[in-house]
C-alpha cells in the first residue's frame, strides 16, 4: 500500500516511473504523428507536467484543458472542468489516480475553476488523496463530482477529513463509491465540523445501519445541508430502525430541501414516520422513497399529509406497489386539497386503468400537478385516451411525462419516453444543459456556484 504522505520527487506517491510516450493528441496533432501541438496556458502546463514526470499524455484531459483555455480567453469565471469517463468523447482509457495527480497539480492553482467532474472514470483511493488535497489547497472549488471511481473506505476518509476546514464546496457527489459503513461515519462527524456543504450525495456507497443513524443524528443540528442522498444502504433487519431516526430527524430539521431514500426497505410502518414528520416539517420540498415496499396503506397516511402540508412538491414513488387502491387514496387528495405538489412518480406500482385515470382526472381540478409519471403499470384503453387527451389538450406537456400516445388501428396507445424525475441523475445531456428548472433533474448540477436546486426558481 502506498502512503500518501510521501511523494517521491520524481513519479509521484508511490507509482512506478510510467513509460513516457508520444501518442499524438487527435485533437491538434500534425499530420506526421510528432507531439501534441499545445498553445493554451492550462494545456502548455498539463503538457510539461507529464514530460516533466514522465507520464502518459490523456489526450482526452489535453482536450478539454484546451477548451477551458479558449474559455479563459474570453473573460470567463467559474467555469466546471467536464473529464466524465461516460464521455462519448472519451478516445482512450479513463482517469486514473495518477492522471488526478497531474490535474492536483495544475487546478491547484486555478482559482478560475469552480467545478470538476469525473464521474466514470478511475482515480480510486490514489486519487481521492489528491481530490482531498484540492479541497484543502483550491479555495474556488464549490462542486466536486466524483461518482463511480472506485473509492473504498480509505478514500472516503480523506475527502470526509478534508472538509472538516473546507469552507468553500457546496456539493459533493461520491455516488458508486463504496465507502461502505466506515466511510459513511468519517462523513456524518464531518458534517458535525463543515458549515458550507449544502448537497450531500452518497446513493449506491454501501452505507450500514450505524452510518445512516448517524446522519439523522446529526442533521438533527446540520442547518446548512439542503440536500441529501442516502440511496441503498446494506441494511438488515426488518424493524426499519433507520426510518424512525429519519423520521425523528425531519421534525427537528428545518433546512433539508431534497431527501432520498430509495431501497430503504420502508414499509407502511416506515411511511407512516415519515409522514408523522411531514405534519410538522415545513422545508421538505422532494421526497423520494422509491423502491420499497409501501403498499395501498401506506398511501392512506401520505394522502392524508398531503391534504394539510403545503411544502412538499415531488413525491417519488416508483417501484413500490401502491396499486389501484393506493392510486386512488393520492387522486383524491390531489383533486380536492392539496395545491402544492407538482411532481408525482407511480412508475411500476401495478397499477390498472381505474388507478391511472383516476390519477388523470385529479389532473383536471388540480392546476398545480404539472408533471406525472406512470410507465411500468397496466394499461388499458381507457388509460391511453385519459393520458393522450392531457397531452393533446396541453394540460400535461410532453417533456413532463414518461408516456407518449400513439395510435394503431384506430386504438390508442402509450409508447414509453425517456423522461423521469431521475432523468439526469446518472448522465448527462448528449447535447446541451440538463434543464435543472424541471422536476427530472433531481441532485443535478451543471454550473456551480447558481442556485441551480430542482425547485428553485
Amino acid at each position: 500500500m502506498w502512503d500518501p504522505g510521501k511523494e517521491a520527487a520524481g513519479a509521484g506517491p508511490g507509482f512506478p516511473t510510467p513509460v513516457p510516450t508520444t501518442t499524438p493528441n487527435p485533437f491538434s496533432a500534425p499530420a506526421d504523428g510528432s507531439a501534441p501541438e499545445v498553445t493554451g496556458h492550462l494545456q502548455e502546463t498539463y503538457y510539461n507536467l507529464c514530460m516533466e514526470k514522465s507520464q502518459k499524455i490523456n489526450t482526452f484531459i489535453l482536450h478539454i484543458l484546451q477548451e477551458v483555455d479558449e474559455e479563459l480567453e474570453k473573460g470567463s469565471e467559474g467555469i466546471t472542468l467536464n473529464i466524465a469517463g461516460n464521455s462519448r468523447l472519451m478516445p482512450e482509457e479513463r482517469v486514473t489516480g495518477k492522471d488526478f495527480w497531474i490535474l492536483f497539480r495544475i487546478l491547484k492553482k486555478s482559482p478560475y475553476i469552480s467545478g470538476l467532474d469525473v464521474r466514470y472514470n478511475l482515480i480510486s483511493d490514489v486519487g481521492a488523496y489528491y481530490a482531498a488535497r484540492l479541497l484543502q489547497k483550491q479555495h474556488k472549488l464549490v462542486y466536486l463530482n466524483l461518482m463511480f471511481n472506485d473509492i473504498g473506505p480509505e478514500g472516503g476518509e480523506l475527502i470526509a477529513k478534508a472538509l472538516h476546514k473546507n469552507t468553500t464546496l457546496k456539493y459533493l457527489r461520491m455516488t458508486g463509491n463504496k465507502i461502505e459503513n466506515k466511510g459513511g461515519m468519517f462523513f456524518a462527524a464531518m458534517l458535525q465540523i463543515n458549515s458550507s456543504l449544502e448537497k450531500l450525495d452518497l446513493g449506491d456507497c454501501d452505507l450500514g445501519m450505524q452510518s445512516v443513524i448517524a446522519f439523522a443524528t446529526v442533521l438533527t443540528q446540520n442547518q446548512t445541508i439542503k440536500g441529501i442522498n442516502l440511496n441503498r444502504p446494506i441494511l438488515y433487519g426488518e424493524q426499519e430502525e433507520s426510518t424512525v431516526h429519519l423520521g425523528h430527524m425531519l421534525k427537528e430539521n428545518h433546512c433539508l430541501v431534497e431527501l432520498h431514500v430509495c431501497k430503504h426497505n420502508i414499509k407502511n410502518c416506515g411511511i407512516k414516520q415519515l409522514c408523522d414528520a411531514l405534519y410538522l416539517n415545513r422545508s421538505l420540498r422532494y421526497l423520494d422513497v422509491s423502491c420499497n415496499k409501501i403498499t395501498c396503506d401506506g398511501t392512506v397516511f401520505l394522502a392524508d399529509v398531503l391534504k394539510s402540508n403545503t411544502t412538499l412538491e415531488v413525491l417519488d414513488l416508483s417501484f413500490n406497489r401502491i396499486e389501484n387502491a393506493g392510486a386512488k387514496h393520492l387522486s383524491e387528495t390531489l383533486a380536492s386539497h392539496n395545491r402544492s405538489l407538482r411532481a408525482l412518480s407511480v412508475v411500476s406500482n401495478n397499477i390498472q386503468g381505474e388507478g391511472l385515470v383516476a390519477l388523470s382526472q385529479s389532473m383536471k381540478t388540480n392546476p398545480t400537478l404539472s408533471n406525472v409519471y406512470i410507465w411500468g403499470n397496466k394499461f388499458d384503453e381507457a388509460t391511453c385516451v385519459a393520458y393522450s387527451d392531457l397531452i393533446q389538450t396541453g394540460r400535461l406537456k410532453p417533456d413532463n411525462t414518461d408516456v407518449e400516445p400513439f395510435v394503431v388501428d384506430g386504438h390508442m396507445y402509450l409508447a414509453e419516453v425517456s423522461n423521469g424525475l431521475k432523468k439526469h441523475y446518472y448522465w448527462r445531456p448528449i447535447y446541451g444543459e440538463a434543464c435543472t428548472n424541471s422536476p427530472n433533474a433531481e441532485m443535478n448540477v451543471n454550473h456551480p456556484g447558481q442556485d441551480r436546486w430542482l425547485l428553485s426558481g
